[in-house]
């Protein structure tokens, strides 16, 4: 009997894209699948950011399919791809928290944007979110008050606002010291443990990604070269892999 694969909530299929003529992903095919954390890992600026722009509808392919749940966000007009958003959390590389709000009004944000709940309703889910990443009595203050990973914390509390089915974090432990990085790798893993969303980690800390993977894809030269359970990767032939995941200057990835 044949193995059933399992469930996909986002599947890149024959992603091509191209800037100015430089290829950045050449016919890449990936599927994420529904509940789990997955990490994509690979060179910096080796496409790894482009390829999460292309799930979240940011940027479109000039050739292949981006499914979300089975719809090909590619094809959709604004108002549908607005729709389908909703139903994602972004955590950005250096939180991008509005600075001129206090943490309370930033995690607010996507509430007063997206739905029509009432200043109440909406205050209540604030202290709920920042109660959730270990932030409670912090709404007053402002983003220049707090230190990188309390900003990492808010800026997950304002992913997490509207209960997404998906959340992407890029480079989330980039800039942080050790101990904090460590901290914000156990609060990625305990908010998929709690909420059960999927999540899709764009990195390049090895140490980070074998500590919360469910699955690692490697992005090299624009294509997806290998996928499996933390394990399969650590045993993979791959050299390109090997190179990367060992941090070795030897071998078949150059340095630029």
């Amino acid at each position: 009997m044949a193995k059933e694969e399992p469930l996909s909530i986002i599947e890149l299929i024959d992603v091509h894209k191209s800037f100015k003529g430089q290829k950045v992903l050449d016919g890449l095919n990936l599927r994420i699948e529904t509940g789990k954390i997955t990490v994509i890992i690979g060179q910096s600026g080796g496409g790894k950011s482009v390829f999460l722009k292309h799930t979240i509808g940011l940027l479109k392919p000039d050739q292949g399919e981006v499914l979300v749940e089975g719809v090909d966000i590619s094809r959709l007009n604004d108002r549908q791809l607005n729709d389908v958003r909703k139903n994602f959390g972004m955590l950005f590389q250096g939180a991008a928290l509005f600075d001129s709000m206090t943490v309370g009004e930033n995690v607010a944000f996507p509430l007063r944007e997206h739905t029509r709940l009432k200043q109440h309703d909406i205050q209540e889910i604030v202290e709920r979110k920042l109660r959730q990443v270990g932030l409670k009595g912090v709404a007053h203050k402002m983003p220049s008050e707090l230190s990188g990973g309390m900003k990492k914390r808010v800026g997950l509390a304002r992913a997490l606002a509207l209960d997404p089915k998906i959340i992407l974090f890029d480079e989330p432990t980039t800039g942080l010291d050790p101990i904090t990085a460590d901290a914000i790798d156990r609060l990625i893993v305990d908010t998929q443990e709690h909420t059960n969303a999927t999540c899709v980690v764009i990195s390049h800390d090895i140490e980070s990604t074998f500590k919360i993977a469910h699955t690692v894809a490697m992005l090299y030269h624009g294509k997806i070269i290998e996928v499996g359970k933390p394990e399969d990767i650590r045993s993979s032939e791959d050299m390109a892999l090997q190179q990367f995941i060992r941090g070795k200057a030897e071998g078949p990835i150059q340095i630029v």
